[in-house]
């Protein structure tokens, strides 16, 4: 019995145990549901806790299991896999072996939802919990440099740290062998502003037969650090998971506290919230069109979308006070209200980069070195990316129909309804296509708010309830990022000074899902089309490390 929890966007809650955890998944991968995010925590009395969320046509389940002893026989069997092992499947090594019981263990989901296999590697890392029957069981997040005190619990969501010692171990990334096969190591340190992250490559000539990613390098203890400061503290700092998308951050998370604290937001505040989403999703858009005409040396493309691009961030900076528009988010609202002139301004720079990129579009239609480096570079199938359950632009550049906005409106999005951008090839030209159309769509969207912005207040105070019950009271929030989905998850308890903090939290990157794509993208192409293809997914590196 699953329980509705007070958002805008449709999500229910439900306890289970382990038998239903995996008969729940198989139920909604039979019917067609994806894995929006898997994540473990540590209750109160210090039970750890697996937890999964779902998205269905009629929105998203949220699970949680309980773990307090070793799950029964019959359940580590589960069903034969339905779908090919797209997983970067090994077993354990002698290096790394499973833990033994009685570590905390669950059913392994990663069999019918791929994208869990990682999610769940990062779950034993953060809290000593492990998906039993998992093909692989090698650390993800954890790189061998965490350092505790003895007798202390080696996971950050289970006691305090991690302490850096310096030290890390070696990674068993999986050889592949033959005449002529050579690996190629890249990262983790890149050069530009790339954030750290490492890739092994398997080539036979040029021609790539594997890639193995390794990410993880930049844990800095958000989640925990979330749970140890007030509320107003800890959206601003999900807002600083990643800079590029603060306002979607920001915005699920003061959806999950709203919604623990069934609040209703002003419509003038959710129709500025959605204001900000969009811009954010246009600046991006502007900054990953122009860097992808520059990975195949087009710089006349990357010098016009930087110019477009700045004046759209010094728009923000001048109506919201920030470039990246951060903070502009709070809970119960928005931080500041905006006039006539603003909207003015906000609605000129719409016109100007409209008419620019329009132009732009053109020519990156008739330039042949653009074409003929895009078109069929770095696919992703449709039937990979339904499997592997891609989100955001990626997902729609492969012919699925996600997008939250569209899906499941509220606000601003129910009213003005918006148009779902879709390619079918699944290559660099349609990522790049996607993000033209979304790019047209967002910025007619705007104009049209913009011309009928609801008014009112744009910001209310968090009434908690009176009568606190014994339980922690959960929040969730679902956005459609720029990036795809961010998912956030909250517990909530009274504090003895009579206020509210944190007693869990999880935030949830898109970039899990696609990374895993990227792996598959790659394969049959070359070396010097890696960069191309992998700014064409342009991934978060440190939302896979909160």
């Amino acid at each position: 019995m699953s329980t509705p929890l007070p958002t805008p966007v449709p999500i229910a809650h439900a306890v289970v145990d382990a038998e239903a955890w995996i008969g729940t998944a198989r139920s909604l991968h039979e019917a067609g549901a994806r894995l929006v995010a898997l994540w473990g925590s540590i209750g109160a009395c210090g039970t750890p806790h697996i937890h999964a969320a779902f998205a269905r046509k009629t929105g998203a389940l949220w699970i949680t299991l309980p773990i307090t002893l070793p799950i029964p026989q019959p359940i580590l069997q589960p069903d034969p896999p339905t779908v090919p092992p797209y997983t970067t499947a090994q077993h354990s090594t002698p290096e790394h072996p499973a833990p033994p019981s009685p570590t905390p263990q669950y059913p392994d989901l990663s069999t019918l939802f791929p994208a869990a296999g990682r999610m769940q590697r990062a779950a034993a890392d953060l809290c000593g919990i492990v998906a039993a029957g998992a093909a692989d069981t090698r650390p993800w997040l954890d790189h061998g440099a965490w350092f505790f005190a003895p007798g202390v619990s080696p996971c950050p969501l289970g006691a305090p740290g991690p302490h850096r010692s310096g030290a890390t171990s070696d990674y068993p990334f999986i050889p592949v062998a033959g005449d002529g096969v050579h690996e190629i190591a890249v990262g983790p340190v890149h050069a530009g502003i790339i954030e750290p992250g490492h890739f092994r490559f398997s080539v036979v000539g040029e021609k790539i037969l594997r890639l193995e990613e390794r990410l993880g390098y930049t844990h800095k203890g958000i989640e925990r650090r979330m749970t140890e400061v007030d509320l107003a503290q800890a959206c601003r700092i999900a807002g600083r998971v990643c800079a590029d998308s603060t306002v979607a951050y920001t915005w699920a998370t003061c959806m999950a506290l709203e919604a623990a604290a069934h609040a209703d937001i002003p419509p003038r505040a959710q129709t500025l919230r959605a204001v900000l989403l969009e811009r954010e999703r246009v600046a991006n858009h502007l900054g990953d069109l122009g860097a992808l005409a520059n990975d195949v040396a087009f710089a006349f493309a990357l010098a016009q979308f930087s110019r477009l691009r700045e004046d759209w961030l010094r728009a923000s900076a001048a109506v919201f006070g920030h470039r990246w528009q951060m903070d502009a988010i709070v809970p119960g609202g928005v931080a500041r209200d905006i006039d006539a002139s603003q909207l003015d301004t906000l609605r000129q720079v719409c016109n100007a980069t409209e008419r620019a990129a329009h132009e732009l579009f053109t020519i990156y239609e008739e330039h042949a070195t653009l074409q003929d480096r895009f078109v069929t570079t770095g696919k992703v199938s449709p039937t990979l990316a339904a499997t592997l359950g891609l989100t955001g632009p990626c997902a729609r550049a492969s012919s699925q129909n996600v997008d939250l906005r569209h899906h499941h409106p509220f606000g601003p999005y129910a009213k003005h309804p918006v148009r779902v951008a879709m390619r079918r090839n699944g290559d660099v030209a349609a990522r790049a296509a996607v993000r033209f159309d979304e790019l047209f769509e967002s910025l007619r969207w705007l104009r049209e708010v913009l011309d009928s912005l609801p008014p009112g207040a744009v910001r209310i105070p968090l009434a908690w309830p009176t009568q606190w019950p014994d339980t922690p009271v959960l929040g969730a929030g679902w956005v459609e990022g720029w990036r795809g989905e961010v998912w956030a998850a909250l517990e909530v308890v009274p504090t003895q000074e009579g206020g509210h903090r944190l007693l869990r939290c999880h935030l949830h990157d898109p970039s899990w899902q696609n990374w895993l794509a990227l792996e598959h993208a790659i394969i049959g192409d070359i070396v010097a089309d890696f960069p191309l293809i992998n700014k064409s997914f342009n991934l978060s590196y440190t939302g896979q490390d909160l």
